[in-house]
């Protein structure tokens, strides 16, 4: 992935006004590994849906809940240009992702589709 990322900095016009930053985007071919990685999550995730053996183990929704998680993660930070952006917008991102995970992961436990064993 040869693509630039570097943040430009603060450019002035002739008048002394300040106009802000532009980050440049990513080329086409970082797209086309991140279309690839969520075509190959996604095709794991049809896989593991349909055999039988693991769909009855405890593992199974851990395992989607876990591909899903990843893929919004490279959903929102390479098509939503999050990655480029301030950090400030990256929190307002992983912060409720983080919350909604441990109440996903307690519920599973609660509800015991969840299960650890020593």
């Amino acid at each position: 992935m040869a693509a630039d990322h570097s943040h430009a900095t603060l450019s002035h016009d002739a008048e002394g006004n300040v106009s802000p930053p532009e980050h440049t985007h990513p080329d086409w071919g970082t797209y086309k590994w991140v279309a690839l990685i969520l075509t190959v999550l996604t095709a794991m995730e049809v896989w593991i849906y349909y055999i039988p053996s693991f769909t009855k183990t405890y593992l199974f929704v851990p395992t989607l809940l876990i591909l899903s998680a990843v893929k919004f993660t490279i959903v929102v930070m390479f098509y939503m240009h999050l990655k480029y952006d301030a950090k400030l917008f990256r929190a307002l991102f992983v912060g409720p992702l983080t919350l909604a995970a441990f109440t996903l992961v307690g519920l599973l436990f609660l509800f015991g589709h969840l299960k650890i064993s020593f």
